[in-house]
């Protein structure tokens, strides 16, 4: 889920922020730049976990800032495929359930990765499981707010520009043990 990205960049330091030591300043730079962004097929950048090597220093003409070739690792958001995450139902369409883990929004559960039997309830906008018993059907309802458990099935980058990359993610919860965390402590 997350991993240790090795990176490469020059950082540029604007000359108010030459007081400060030079690990501080490039690490708020590299956190600026990178902190809650996607870099096209890497993932979701968190945060700096450390500097690995400071090249030297150059101030160019016309610049009076310092530009600093940098070698550091950033903690990157990068779901595994098969892997089974823990999230919140954001809310519920006829496209899917949509599931946030807080810091990261765009994972859809499609209607066919979804326990069988489900039915989308238009009048509530959720979808349910119709759980069959020996005693009948129980309908199962997927609330939002509600706690899900799901396996990664896919992962998507797409470049967005200007604005930048984004990255999407999608699962299933129709294997045992998967699906709302309710449905199974019961």
């Amino acid at each position: 889920m997350f991993v240790l990205v090795e990176m490469i960049d020059t950082v540029r330091i604007p000359p108010w922020n030459f007081p400060r030591q030079l690990n501080e300043a490039i690490a708020e730079e590299l956190n600026k730049k990178l902190a809650n962004k996607v870099v096209y097929n890497v993932g979701l950048c968190i945060c700096l976990y450390d500097v690995t090597k400071l090249e030297d220093s150059y101030i160019f003409p016309g610049d009076g800032a310092s530009h600093t070739k940098v070698h550091f690792r950033y903690v990157v958001f990068h779901p595994f495929l098969d892997e089974i995450l823990l999230g919140k139902i954001k809310y519920c369409s006829q496209e899917g359930v949509h599931v946030t883990m807080g810091f990261f929004d765009d994972i859809l559960i499609p209607p066919e990765s979804l326990q069988q039997p489900a039915k989308f309830d238009e009048a509530e906008q959720v979808w349910l499981w119709e759980y069959e018993t020996d005693e009948g059907a129980h309908d199962l309802y997927m609330d939002q707010g509600e706690e899900i458990r799901f396996r990664v099935t896919d992962e998507v980058f797409v470049d967005t520009s200007p604005t930048g990359p984004a990255a999407a993610a999608s699962g299933t919860i129709c294997d045992p043990g998967l699906g709302l965390l309710s449905w199974w402590n019961s």
